[in-house]
């Protein structure tokens, strides 16, 4: 009887360490699943799905799979702070990926850095963002990097004047104060500044008003939606001004709306599709194999966030607190990822990246001469 006892006790002792072992860790994502800005959640979570099944097929953290939950923001901030409420009273998640705007992002981490939740946003641009608390991390570029290297771009190019037309909301006004502000301490002069609604459709008012002061380029700092009805308007009413934009251009789909009126736009980027770097040329060609599209800035950063966290949290074992994953998101350094290396500055936590120039010829993203 007492061996009969000890066996089962044995028994069931290691049927509770296998179960202990095999248990999931999990992260939360949330993203604009529904609504206006669907597209961009669309192919976060492909991208997501790319990297996590990689991660777990190679042995996840030691033997544990990982999970990712996901919840619609709908790029809503109202939204985005039930979501982040939800996700910090759910125990069994470690870390938080997104949200996408940075109006969402921010209002999100307000909870997550009051909570002890670590946040990493794949497109949270806004200058604040990681002023919200140390609990926040993003791997893009911000618009303080951003404007001024396109900025140095167009006056190295010559140019002298320029009109800029931007969307306005947390993003907008970011991408075209930063590029204003250093445009304009390079010696250039800014023409007019037009803002518009998100999902306005008609802007041949706009490129009527700003084309009188004939400049000499035209600043973009808008999403590829309503950059390819711009285009097409501008080609329609002959603008004949050079066309630049910010990052949010590089996406195939502009291509495929725009047409022909979206050759000669220039724009920079951290992610380059044909780019010869094997892990580039791996990930676009099984992108592709799995979508039957081409992946775009936003799958890009997407995939290398998931990567991020994924080798922060292998880095502190399956036994991680949110506590030590933050601090081990704020020792990543050269994070080999499609977008570049990243490095989280051990001060300000902002990614060290580079950017690439990039122009639209032949129907197609190049590099820029």
């Amino acid at each position: 009887m007492t061996l009969t006892i000890r066996s089962l006790a044995l028994t069931g002792a290691l049927l509770a360490a296998g179960a202990a072992q095999a248990q999931d860790i999990f992260v939360g994502y949330q993203a604009p699943l529904t609504g206006t800005q669907s597209q961009y959640g669309e192919v976060f979570r492909n991208a997501a799905t790319m990297q996590l099944e990689k991660f777990n097929a190679a042995g996840g953290v030691a033997g544990h799979k990982v999970q990712i939950v996901y919840e619609d923001s709908k790029s809503d901030p109202k939204e985005a702070v039930n979501i982040a409420r939800k996700f910090v009273d759910d125990k069994r998640i470690v870390a938080v990926l997104g949200d996408f705007a940075s109006g969402p992002s921010m209002a999100a981490g307000e909870v997550y850095g009051k909570e002890g939740m670590p946040q990493l946003s794949q497109t949270a641009s806004h200058p604040d963002f990681l002023k919200v608390s140390n609990w926040q991390f993003r791997n893009i570029t911000t618009q303080a990097q951003e404007g001024p290297f396109n900025a140095k771009w167009l006056r190295d190019g010559g140019i002298k004047t320029v009109a800029v037309i931007g969307l306005q909301n947390d993003w907008g006004l970011s991408a075209t104060g930063e590029f204003t502000k250093a445009f304009e301490s390079l010696g250039g002069k800014v023409t007019s500044t037009e803002l518009f609604n998100p999902g306005a459709r008609d802007f041949k008012a706009i490129l009527t008003k700003v084309s009188q002061a004939k400049p000499d380029a035209i600043y973009f700092a808008m999403f590829y939606e309503e950059g390819a009805l711009i285009l097409q308007q501008a080609k329609q009413l002959n603008v004949n001004a050079k066309l630049y934009s910010a990052s949010p251009f590089y996406a195939p789909k502009l291509i495929e709306l725009a047409g022909p009126a979206a050759e000669g736009v220039l724009l920079s980027t951290t992610f380059v599709a044909d780019s010869p770097l094997p892990n580039v040329t791996a990930f676009v060609a099984e992108y592709k194999k799995r979508y039957n599209s081409e992946p775009n800035q936003f799958a890009a950063q997407a995939f290398d966030a998931v990567g991020i966290m994924l080798d922060a949290i292998k880095r502190v074992g399956a036994t991680a607190t949110r506590a030590q994953i933050r601090d081990s998101l704020a020792a990543t350094a050269n994070y080999p990822g499609v977008t570049g290396a990243t490095t989280f500055d051990k001060t300000t936590r902002e990614p060290n990246k580079t950017l690439a120039k990039l122009q639209i010829k032949g129907g197609k993203f190049v590099l820029a001469p």
